[in-house]
């Protein structure tokens, strides 16, 4: 039991240091996807143009704009997802543990993780979303308070964009496991430290960037349906795929892929560092 807290410990502390060091690439991904095409008065013209806006009208707390959700998210997010994970495996060798199963394991946690993390995303972007300086927004708790009383718990309140959610994480963790793990067998290993550090970062940053760019345009969904609609008191985006198919339409294929330099910057190198205390502090469920 304390190894397992111990373990847990590990992921939180890992967590937090990942968050507080990616957070604003998070916030600056979440803007460039809610913005809708030139058109739009407030869109940003560049990475550069979107961190120097901010920072002026904003301030520097702008950038750490709904970073409390995913604090408190990220002990019982990275347990279930690498818990799940291995549960799943165990599932599967009931055959052999092949590359596609390998996926399926990924695909089964993401699929969990999702669950958890939807509500804490929910909040998360509709603070990043909001553009006013950080003093005078409301607290992460007042805006989930806020979101509760006007839409409840399910798919229009606290829950809203939870298909796409489970597209993002699904398709992020099928791709991601499944390729790290077979690509980490398929290389050999390395005797020297340094060098053996390089190839599972490699690799790690691989899985990580094919990852982002396969699950992005359901990202992008999420970010629509969860943050602010175009029209007060319309709702546009309602659905994973109705959404996509309207941005598409709308916007261009590109739209689709919205926020995608932030995200790669963010998950590429934070996942990588994830999976590396995978591999060496969850050996107690294996």
């Amino acid at each position: 039991m304390i190894s397992q807290l111990h373990q847990f410990s590990n992921f939180w502390q890992i967590g937090l240091v990942e968050i507080c060091l990616m957070h604003p690439l998070d916030v600056v991904k979440t803007r460039f996807q809610i913005q809708r095409g030139s058109s739009d008065p407030t869109s940003y013209k560049s990475l550069r143009d979107c961190f120097r806006t901010i920072f002026r009208r904003e301030g520097i707390f702008g950038f750490y704009k709904g970073i409390l959700p995913p604090i408190l998210a990220e002990t019982p997010k990275r347990a279930v997802k690498f818990f799940t994970f291995e549960q799943y495996k165990k599932v599967l060798s009931l055959t052999s543990l092949s590359p596609g199963a390998l996926s399926a394991a990924g695909l089964g946690s993401g699929l969990t993780e999702a669950v958890i993390v939807n509500p804490f995303e929910v909040v998360k972007v509709s603070l990043q979303a909001n553009r006013d300086s950080f003093t005078e927004q409301p607290s992460a708790f007042a805006q989930a308070r806020r979101i509760i009383e006007s839409d409840g718990y399910g798919l229009r309140g606290l829950n809203k964009g939870l298909t796409s959610t489970l597209g993002r994480h699904g398709v992020f963790n099928m791709i991601y496991f499944g390729f790290y793990f077979n690509v980490k067998d398929a290389i050999p290993a390395n005797p020297d430290p340094t060098l053996e550090f390089l190839r599972k970062f490699a690799i790690g940053l691989t899985s990580g960037t094919i990852s982002s760019i396969a699950n992005i345009p359901f990202d992008v969904a999420k970010s629509r349906i969860q943050g602010p609609q175009p029209e007060p008191g319309a709702i546009k985006y309602r659905t994973c795929f109705q959404t996509m198919s309207l941005v598409y339409r709308e916007e261009g294929f590109l739209a689709l892929y919205k926020g995608l330099v932030p995200k790669i910057m963010r998950l590429g190198p934070g996942k990588k560092k994830s999976l590396t205390l995978y591999v060496h502090c969850f050996s107690f469920i294996m």
